[in-house]
């Protein structure tokens, strides 16, 4: 699995079990192709006329080292793998290959996954023209049948939590909600009552408004007078910067309380150009600085050294690159390279930022450890560190700093 030759403890410290520290469920349905192509996208949008998702950096990936699990040859052709995996059926490809990621606890974003925003693709129902499929797409109506997080613990034997997402807690409320007061009271309750079963609270909030947000506490007549209008469609995504600032606050408040991190979708995901950069966060961060909120900047690729350098800069600040590590498959020891060259060892975490279908939470893990040992390799190979602190910081990286965060 490892790609380079490594002292044993180092070995181990990669092969130890993960803590994946943000990641979604995965579908427990069959999935048609043109379905399975969006879930591996990485931007949620189907590929041109002609042309396939597998021909991409997580799609080569997935051939080579999916495969094996599920009984074929490395690199089989897409079209003999999906029937292969639609062979075995959702449950056992889900069991085979969160079991085979190596994961001792799963952190699970338990949103339904069309809470994101404006511009986040098509639903995952949405049939391709490029390729063909032998199963009909489930009515576009129906919310996909994710597995919860204690699922997703049972199918790959780890322990599971839950991570709240503060937009979805909003779009409830702004659901049920009749008048504007009932809304700010509702939304902090809610909150409350959430964070309670929870380990962390996340928003996504660069897809919304961007991660440039005012860091102040916005006024109560001026979220009065955003709720009156929210309430007009609260069916749809929350986009008002007062009210994301509201809802931010909230969830500030809850976490301070609570003693829970706050993670920030950023970089790599479907987010708008720029908007994403989490350097933009700079001004809120010095704002939680005193108040102790841990700020967990997630994905972050290709903004990984801005994150890197205010993870440095802040105590309270953490980083991933999450989603990145399997989406550049190959590459992404580079990508990895740079967050152990810039990050402090004890700010970095592991996440597969696993989302709708299981080969990427096994890929996410596998890519890891094999980016993490090409990046020790070289260190190790140069004399610039020694085998017990390799193995040290690849334990920490890939469990230890996420249980002391989490409180796991």
């Amino acid at each position: 699995m490892l790609p380079v030759d490594l002292p044993d403890t180092v070995r181990d410290a990669l092969l130890a079990p993960l803590v994946d520290h943000h990641c979604h469920g995965v579908r427990r349905d069959d999935l048609a192709r043109a379905q399975f192509e969006l879930l591996i996208s990485g931007g949620g949008s189907p590929a041109p006329p002609g042309t396939t998702h597998f021909d991409t950096p997580f799609g080569a990936s997935l051939r080579r080292w999916c495969a094996p699990l599920l009984d074929l040859e490395p690199h089989t052709p897409p079209a003999v793998y999906l029937a292969r995996r639609a062979e075995l059926g959702a449950a056992e490809v889900n069991r085979r290959l969160l079991a085979g990621a190596g994961v001792v606890a799963f952190l699970v974003d338990t949103a339904p996954s069309d809470t994101a925003s404006p511009n986040t693709a098509p639903s995952n129902n949405v049939p391709s023209n490029n390729v063909p499929s032998n199963t009909a797409p489930s009515d576009a109506a129906d919310e996909p049948a994710l597995l919860s997080a204690a699922e997703m613990g049972r199918h790959g034997g780890a322990a599971a939590d839950e991570l709240v997402r503060i937009e979805q807690i909003e779009r409830d409320v702004a659901a049920s909600a009749q008048l504007a007061v009932d809304y700010l009271d509702d939304l902090g309750e809610e909150l409350t009552v959430r964070a309670a079963r929870a380990v962390g609270l996340k928003t996504v909030m660069a897809r919304l408004c961007g991660l440039d947000l005012e860091p102040t506490r916005p006024s109560r007549g001026s979220v009065i007078a955003a709720a009156n209008r929210r309430l007009d469609e609260p069916g749809e995504p929350p986009t008002d910067p007062i009210l994301l600032r509201h809802l931010l606050w909230c969830a500030i408040d809850v976490a301070r309380e609570r003693g829970l991190p706050l993670q920030f979708h950023s970089g790599f995901g479907g987010a708008g150009a720029g908007r994403a950069d989490p350097a933009g966060l700079s001004e809120l961060i010095k704002t939680l600085q005193p108040i102790g909120v841990p700020v967990i900047l997630l994905h972050c690729y290709p903004y990984h050294r801005q994150a890197a350098h205010l993870a440095g800069l802040y105590p309270n600040v953490y980083v991933d690159v999450g989603l990145a590590v399997p989406h550049t498959a190959g590459a992404s020891a580079v990508v990895v390279d740079e967050l152990l060259t810039l990050a402090p060892f004890h700010k970095q975490l592991f996440s597969s930022g696993c989302q709708g279908v299981a080969e990427a939470a096994y890929l996410g893990a596998l890519s890891y450890r094999r980016a993490l040992g090409t990046a020790l390799a070289a260190r190790l190979g140069a004399g610039e560190w020694s085998a017990t602190d390799a193995a040290r910081v690849a334990h920490m990286i890939g469990a230890g700093n996420a249980r002391r965060i989490y409180r796991l």
